[in-house]
């Protein structure tokens, strides 16, 4: 990962001036960060100000005390990389126990993954949406054949499966199952629902959910995926009203929100998420299976979906998905997850070999003709794999250290110790410890190569059925010789 700051040591003196404080009367330090316009160094999501960029000292603090441990998916950018990354933006009123310990919550996890995916395709969409706006516009516009609308029939189906995988994952944290349930707003005994700090622990999932998918997406689109999201989680009688948010006709907005969209008086909405619930199709009941047990059927569609869904985002390039920036080397990116483009032309990607789908921007695959037909006569059949998926669950130690984020920055401002390569040279020459024993420094190196290497539980069987099977075919062969 890139540095935004060249340099790789704090500076003792930060760049501004000086100026006299009458009211004081002393000198007072301006730096050049307070006298720019807040629109840069901030960005206003929901009502609250998350950082835009970062200074140098931010980054190195960042780096040294809140990146994500070293694993075997450490070169490659995974959601875990972004919700750091967003935890450190966001405002210090977010800073509490319970909500950090939420978002490292595996449901959390799921929902925040069903998101990313819905975006991808949902921006796919809109942008298809409007480049047919400028098509049919104007004396010289194009006439719609059925083969068209029925395409985009096709295409809201699509957006709609997508939407019932993050109804579902919405659905659990709310229903307050398993782990979930100390989140749940009802008090068990009392039965009485705590009202103002849901509301307030709400926004705060939205506002940061809002930021992780514009991050995955290139930090692109944002107006649109806040408006969307806010759709999504409040329905569209609590969407604020902004001149940047796009207006769509009936026709486009039927195409986004699918056919169960239906607008009720604001005291009996129900949210977008849980309508997609109400009235699931038939051929489209395996989805809510889907990462919980695997499919067996024939209906293309659904494994097509299942793959993209259980395929870990450090692994899209193998399947030739793009998820945003899930799965894109580090080496292609900065601290805060901007692409750099010199680093990018040194890869030497071309459209032929283009394996992160950066030069080629992902696209709309037209569908079959009869496509939804087909898949009404599609086959399921009995399941026998559940799928278990693998979370390691935060400390509290890391949530303490988030909890502490301003008290930590504040200290190493103060004048706490950065670690860099100069600062860590000097102090190993001026310690005169002999360091930790061997044994601890051999458990170390077990604890992390166990995190990092892959669990072979099945090679003593795998390694027991393959020696009897050749003891078998040898046994065979020498009864099988006739003697001469």
């Amino acid at each position: 990962m890139k540095r935004v700051h060249v340099d790789n040591y704090a500076p003792k003196y930060y760049s501004g001036k000086w100026s006299w404080d009458s009211e004081k009367d002393c000198l007072h330090f301006q730096a050049h960060n307070d006298l720019e316009n807040a629109r840069e160094r901030y960005i206003t999501t929901n009502g609250y100000k998350f950082l835009r960029t970062i200074d140098q000292e931010e980054e190195l603090i960042f780096r040294q005390e809140y990146l994500l441990p070293k694993s075997n998916y450490s070169d490659v950018v995974v959601v875990g990389d972004i919700r750091n990354l967003v935890l450190y933006l966001m405002p210090k009123e977010f800073l509490s126990y319970k909500f950090v310990e939420f978002m490292y919550e595996q449901d959390t996890h799921l929902l925040l993954h069903s998101l990313i995916i819905y975006f991808e395709h949902y921006l796919r969409m809109v942008e298809f949406i409007l480049i047919r706006r400028d098509e049919l516009s104007g004396s010289l516009g194009q006439v719609q054949s059925e083969q068209t609308n029925d395409m985009k029939r096709t295409f809201s189906v699509y957006l709609s499966q997508y939407r019932m995988l993050v109804a579902r994952n919405y659905c659990r944290i709310i229903g307050g199952e398993d782990r979930m349930a100390k989140y749940y707003h009802m008090k068990p005994i009392s039965n009485i629902s705590a009202t103002i700090h849901d509301k307030y622990f709400h926004e705060h999932f939205l506002a940061v959910a809002i930021q992780i998918v514009w991050i995955c997406m290139h930090r692109r689109a944002y107006y649109v995926i806040e408006m969307e999201m806010n759709r999504l989680f409040r329905s569209e009688h609590f969407v604020s009203a902004h001149p940047e948010y796009l207006t769509f006709t009936e026709s486009e907005r039927s195409l986004l929100y699918g056919r169960n969209k239906k607008n009720y008086n604001y005291r009996i909405q129900d949210s977008p998420l849980v309508q997609e619930l109400k009235l699931v199709p038939e051929e489209d009941l395996p989805i809510l299976w889907i990462g919980e047990r695997k499919y067996r059927g024939n209906d293309i569609r659904i494994a097509e979906i299942e793959l993209e869904y259980i395929v870990p985002g450090s692994q899209l390039r193998f399947i030739n998905v793009s998820h945003g920036i899930m799965g894109h080397p580090k080496n292609l990116y900065n601290t805060l997850l901007s692409l750099d483009w010199p680093a990018v032309r040194f890869s030497n990607f071309s459209e032929k070999f283009d394996p992160y789908h950066i030069i080629k921007r992902p696209y709309l695959q037209i569908p079959k003709i009869g496509e939804l037909h087909l898949r009404t006569m599609s086959e399921r059949y009995e399941h026998f794999y559940q799928i278990c998926k693998a979370h390691e669950p935060v400390t509290h130690h890391q949530i303490c250290k988030w909890v502490k984020r301003d008290i930590n920055i504040a200290f190493f401002r103060s004048g706490g110790l950065l670690t860099n390569v100069v600062s860590r040279c000097e102090k190993e020459l001026e310690s005169t410890s002999s360091g930790p024993r061997v044994d601890q420094i051999i458990s170390n190196y077990f604890k992390m190569m166990k995190k990092i290497r892959k669990e072979d539980r099945d090679g003593d069987v795998v390694l027991s059925s393959s020696r009897s099977s050749v003891t078998e075919r040898f046994s065979l062969l020498k009864g099988s010789r006739k003697p001469t």
